[in-house]
């Protein structure tokens, strides 16, 4: 068997060479201040942030190097790998809304597809690189609509864009795991798959929380498209968590987890949108929420479950964070902010108390499976 050690092990982060794609985005921003928080060496590429969003509440720029650039360009992304000569790649950068992807197609299908294309063919030139992380979706899998969840072997599809953009992507990841790391000394790739990620500073248009967040910020009542549409909600870190623990597995040599990932909250966390309206108004201490007259747009999925049954075996993760808690956090997060209280202090507090979360939830007597 192969041992493993502690998770999430700051001695392991420590002075570790890492380029994050994405790192203004929502969820990139929480990843790098989590490497960064562990004293990693961080080198991060994407486009300009937006305002607001977490990266410029959470002064995220300060602690790594910042390059602005499009993964569209090629060109752009060899010199960031090669200025960032990493050990360790999270590719997070894509175009990652479902409703956007409608209305701009070709940029999402450049940006997911051929964006992941640029990134790992560069990666086949980075001497010191051990390791690779695609984020891609819980979207990436060819959807029924059905109750049963999705496992990591499913086929992958998507009937909107952005969907489709994110099972290619997989197909490519698969492709270049296959042709080009899976020789002896070769880096590991590895793919991971996320539910619906929430949390304090995402500030994305037509998403459930955020624009939530913002009617109740302005005192308004929320606007809900599709009440009864199933998703499996979990706090940005729960996913993040499990994204470092193969990082650290592949970056050891490990190649049994190189290969594709669910990370998704437990069975009781897949609750309809309207449930969530529910709670998270009721922690903000609003009034409740009316049915959108938009609830006729675009086509997006009304059922989607992961199955983390490989996370669970193989790695011991656990999600650490109830959906109820991941709500409350959030509420406390953006009413802090909205209180005054330092964005980037918030932030260190709530990742400081979901490391021991993590830690306790871990399961302890797990060993990986042999190599």
């Amino acid at each position: 068997m192969v041992s493993r050690a502690a998770p999430h092990d700051p001695a392991f982060w420590r002075g570790r060479r890492v380029l994050l794609t994405g790192h203004t985005g929502f969820k990139g921003g929480w990843l790098a201040l989590w490497l960064e928080a562990m004293g990693a060496e961080i080198t991060g590429l994407a486009l300009p942030a937006e305002d607001p969003s977490f990266f410029r509440q959470a002064l995220i720029a300060e602690g790594l190097t910042h390059i602005e650039g499009d993964i569209r360009d090629q060109a752009v992304v060899e010199a960031a790998i090669a200025l960032a000569a990493p050990e360790v790649v999270f590719h997070l950068a894509a175009q990652p809304l479902v409703r956007l992807s409608y209305d701009m197609p070709v940029e999402t299908f450049a940006a997911n597809v051929q964006g992941t294309v640029h990134v790992l063919d560069a990666c086949r030139r980075a001497p010191d690189l051990k390791a690779i992380v695609c984020v891609t979706s819980d979207k990436c899998y060819d959807n029924r609509e059905w109750i049963w969840p999705y496992r990591e072997g499913d086929p992958m599809g998507g009937h909107d864009p952005y969907s489709a953009s994110k099972g290619a992507a997989e197909l490519v990841i698969a492709a270049y795991r296959r042709s080009f790391f899976s020789a002896p000394g070769a880096p590991l790739l590895a793919s991971v798959r996320a539910g619906n990620v929430i949390g304090g500073g995402d500030w994305a248009k037509n998403r459930l929380v955020p624009d939530i967040v913002r009617a109740l910020l302005a005192g308004g009542r929320p606007m809900i498209r599709n009440p009864r549409s199933m998703r499996p909600w979990q706090h940005v870190l729960e996913a993040l968590g499990g994204y470092l623990l193969i990082a650290e597995a592949l970056a050891r040599g490990e190649a049994w987890a190189a290969t594709g990932w669910n990370f998704g909250p437990v069975e009781e966390d897949a609750r309809p949108v309207g449930w969530i309206a529910d709670r998270l108004t009721h922690v903000w201490g609003a009034q409740g929420w009316d049915r959108s007259p938009d609830a006729e747009g675009p086509h997006e999925a009304h059922m989607l479950k992961l199955d983390c049954s490989q996370a669970r075996t193989m790695l011991g993760w656990r999600p650490a964070w109830g959906l109820g808690e991941a709500l409350d956090r959030i509420a406390a997060w953006h009413k802090g902010v909205a209180a005054g209280e330092d964005p980037r202090a918030l932030s260190l507090i709530q990742l400081a108390a979901y490391r021991v979360a993590f830690q306790a939830a871990l399961s302890p007597t797990h060993r990986p499976w042999p190599a």
